[in-house]
């Protein structure tokens, strides 16, 4: 696989996510009804074979170190350990979200608590096996980036 030597053409285009949801209509009514993520495509074929493909607008993938990880589930979660992999969406109001997405069938794992990080962050278990962070940036983007520890790894 060869890179793209233009900035403004990256190699990868899009992540995209792929669960199994044993309880498709459940998922789909949780995720796009009760999140908000609008739908972009469904496709449906023999067998019942169904999937459908919502826009989370931009998207990250973030790595963490097992340090890390434990100190995020110290701070975000009060030391319950998350899942290998946990799903983060930002939203414009946590608290908010937070109770609509309960409301909606999740599971409360931990309310919205402030990180040192200045995000206001809460953990759901959420359909189709999922545990889910919801946060909410408490500061504008130049705040974030001017405070402690963060940067990029060229600027270590």
């Amino acid at each position: 696989m060869t890179g793209s030597d233009d900035p403004a053409r990256p190699r990868v285009r899009q992540l995209r996510l792929v669960v199994e949801a044993d309880d498709f209509d459940d998922a789909v009514s949780f995720y796009r009804d009760a999140l908000g993520l609008p739908e972009a495509a469904a496709f449906e074929g023999a067998g019942d074979a169904r999937v459908v493909i919502l826009d989370a607008g931009r998207a990250t993938l973030e790595l963490a170190n097992p340090a890390q990880k434990r100190m995020i589930d110290d701070v975000e979660a009060s030391g319950r350990a998350s899942d290998r992999i946990r799903v983060a969406f930002e939203v414009v109001d946590a608290t908010g979200a937070t109770d609509e997405l309960a409301a909606a069938g999740a599971d409360l794992i931990a309310g919205p608590t402030v990180t040192p990080w200045r995000s206001l962050n809460s953990r759901l278990a959420a359909p189709a096996g999922l545990q889910i962070t919801l946060f909410e940036e408490l500061d504008d983007d130049e705040t974030r980036a001017s405070g402690e520890g963060f940067g990029t790894s060229a600027d270590r």
